[in-house]
């Protein structure tokens, strides 16, 4: 695993936003992996700022790098797929290292599994945390409501069309957001993570998390980047 977090750690990114008059200039969304041809990269839709500030220059950005020297890379919005929350964004530069992506469907319950990202932000500086799980369940993305007043737009279109997806027994926190799911012996991406069971406040997701995270497959993944024709690796 020490090999496979080594080589992996260059394809993991940042996802944010950049204006030169805030301070900080950049505020961290959450976390992405590249894909395809070295300059196409993957997070969930939820990280994605619905609009800019123009007037102030805003952009999207994504930051490489590794300690206190992160690099920034202009970004641009190709594909926002809220059905599955994966998103696809294209960058500015040179190539950067990829991360391979399985098939999902072969994915079963009790399989290991590692997810790097960025759990607490740019806090500390610029530097990726990897965690392990195990696949714990294979389940609908709905969470359940106990009554009518508990249900919004967005949980009703779940219950409508429910899909599968990877319930893991791992730790994650909202800066793991568009981290990928991926086999600790080989460095194959299999999902990426999406969300976190919380128990009570949006902050109780940092100061108790449950140890419960969802992931989305891969093979939504794999369907988008078809769609934009870009290399599945």
């Amino acid at each position: 695993m020490e090999e496979t977090i080594t080589r992996v750690k260059p394809a993991i990114v940042g996802i944010g936003t950049y204006q030169k008059m805030n301070t900080p200039p950049i505020t961290f969304k959450g976390t992405g992996f590249v894909v395809g041809d070295g300059l196409h990269v993957v997070t969930n839709a939820h990280v994605i700022p619905e609009s800019l500030d123009l007037e102030k220059k805003e952009k999207y950005v994504v930051i490489t790098g590794q300690d206190n020297k992160p690099d920034l890379r202009d970004a641009t919005i190709i594909s926002v797929d809220k059905a599955h929350d994966i998103a696809l964004l294209k960058i500015s530069g040179t190539t950067l290292p990829v991360m391979q992506l399985g098939e999902s469907d072969t994915i079963r319950e009790g399989r290991r599994m590692a997810y790097t990202g960025f759990p607490i932000g740019m806090i500390l500086g610029f530097y990726p945390v990897t965690h392990q799980a195990i696949i714990s369940s294979i389940t609908p993305i709905i969470r359940p409501a106990h009554n009518t007043t508990q249900l919004d737009a967005k949980l009703i279109r779940q219950l409508q069309s429910p899909f599968l997806v990877f319930q893991l027994d791992g730790v994650a926190y909202p800066g793991n957001s568009g981290s990928p799911l991926y086999d600790p012996d080989t460095g194959i991406v299999y999902g990426i993570i999406n969300m976190v069971y919380v128990k009570g406040s949006k902050e109780a997701a940092l100061s108790a998390p449950s140890g419960i995270s969802y992931a989305i497959p891969g093979k939504y993944i794999v369907n988008l980047l078809k769609e934009f024709k870009v290399p599945v690796q």
